[in-house]
């Protein structure tokens, strides 16, 4: 069993966010000692790496919660779970179709920095900033 301290330290996770996580169901009430401290087990310590890990690649908190209550064993239809994970895979896939296109657009200015950068002048401003603007870059791609 792992006190809050030692879950803070072994996740790198601020106390606080520990008690918002109980606070709004993310985290069930952990067992308490007789003085009232928190108690975490190892399945807590799993629960909380998931948290942080759904955290780390976009998912909202209201996300990792519908995931959390499906694998708490909601008790919901084969057909609800499959829609709401269609649901999330479609999201993702949306996200990383912007993300792609993102970088499509990032990708000619950083071309032009590392060409202008191979022919530094201390005076001068980047290329980048002299020829685009991520705006025009965005519109121009949004045409094609």
């Amino acid at each position: 069993m792992f006190q809050v301290g030692e879950v803070s330290r072994r996740l790198g996770l601020n106390p606080q966010t520990l008690y918002f996580y109980e606070r709004i169901g993310l985290m069930p009430s952990p067992q308490r000692t007789a003085a009232g401290y928190r108690l975490y087990d190892q399945t807590d310590l799993d629960r909380l790496t998931f948290i942080t890990q759904a955290k780390t690649l976009g998912l909202s908190l209201d996300d990792i919660k519908e995931l959390l209550a499906l694998q708490d064993g909601q008790r919901l239809s084969c057909r609800e779970v499959q829609d709401r994970l269609l649901r999330k895979m479609e999201q993702i896939d949306e996200t990383i179709r912007n993300l792609q296109a993102l970088k499509a657009q990032l990708s000619p200015l950083l071309e032009q920095c590392q060409r202008g950068a191979a022919q530094p002048d201390e005076g001068k401003q980047c290329v980048v900033f002299q020829a685009h603007s991520l705006t025009a870059a965005a519109s121009l791609e949004s045409r094609d």
